[in-house]
């Protein structure tokens, strides 16, 4: 039987990973009560930098609509240190050990001022459409598959089409 690090080190197959991935959403449900999820524990972080410039996010209309939601978190907790700041440290911290246990840790340096426009340009555009969204698409579709919901097949397949379409757009003017 082979050392298990380097039973690590090989990719995996997607099937393998696919099935992990859910079993461990399932464990998480029943563990905590929520599901996985990525951009919460971002807005939240986002709410307590804002406050730290003396806003007051959580009285604007969006967390109106989405008290019930977090309104628990913000009482009880605090915006940085609650279930999904767990739940989002570990997925950083868990890529980082796999990537360094692949050995594929590389930093890539920026090419040019257009790449790094581009690239927060994306990400404000990302997270933006996460919070109309109300979820990424691991809340949309990876926490709603398993729970039989017709709106992550419906978000699934637009995903896909919007991926193509980024897709052609990244090689036709950036790279």
């Amino acid at each position: 039987m082979k050392p298990i690090v380097t039973w690590l080190k090989k990719p995996w197959p997607y099937w393998v990973g696919g099935i992990l991935l859910g079993l461990l959403n399932v464990i998480l449900l029943a563990m905590s009560g929520i599901s996985w999820q990525i951009t919460s524990g971002f807005l939240l972080w986002g709410v307590g930098i804002l406050k730290w410039f003396g806003l007051d996010p959580l009285s604007w209309e969006y967390f109106e609509h989405f008290q019930h939601y977090y309104e628990p978190v913000i009482t009880k907790y605090n915006v940085f240190l609650n279930q999904y700041t767990i739940l989002n440290m570990g997925v950083i911290v868990g890529s980082f050990i796999a990537t360094l246990l692949a050995s594929q840790l590389k930093w890539k340096k920026i090419k040019n001022r257009r790449q790094l426009v581009f690239a927060l340009l994306g990400g404000i555009m990302m997270g933006y459409g996460t919070r109309l969204a109300v979820g990424c698409n691991i809340g949309a579709f990876f926490s709603g598959i398993p729970s039989f919901s017709l709106h992550a097949w419906v978000f699934g397949l637009f995903a896909i089409l919007g991926a193509l379409v980024g897709s052609k757009i990244l090689i036709r003017f950036l790279l």
